[in-house]
């Protein structure tokens, strides 16, 4: 292999590195529905291509108390609008494909965040 092809080889992998591990973390997103409803409410919102990063406000006023998640990746739920966790609760973990609801006397859930 002649000199000037080596180094073009080189090159051409470490752009595609770059690019690879630049990109990885942008834009990504859920893939599928979570459907949220609130206590004896027929109304559901639904989420779908959810970024993976951050914390997510759930939209409905009162919050929260039905979960269905049928993304391919697990989510945690929490009672505070910020993902915060809170001395009485900490995050609820819902897989894939399964659902949660809350218990009658505890708090609904407020926003959620994406394990990826």
């Amino acid at each position: 292999m002649s000199h000037s092809r080596r180094i073009s080889t080189i090159v051409g992998v470490a752009a595609l590195l770059l690019t690879a591990s630049a990109c990885s973390g942008l834009g990504r997103s859920t893939v599928g529905m979570l459907t949220f409803r609130g206590h004896d409410s027929p109304v559901e919102l639904s989420y779908s291509n959810t970024l993976v990063v951050g914390c997510h406000k759930i939209g409905i006023p009162k919050g929260a108390t039905h979960v269905e998640n049928n993304t391919l990746v697990d989510v945690v739920l929490y009672r505070t609008p910020d993902c915060q966790k809170t001395d009485n609760a900490d995050g609820i973990y819902v897989a894939t494909t399964l659902s949660n609801v809350t218990a009658p006397v505890s708090l609904p859930w407020r926003s959620f965040s994406v394990i990826h």
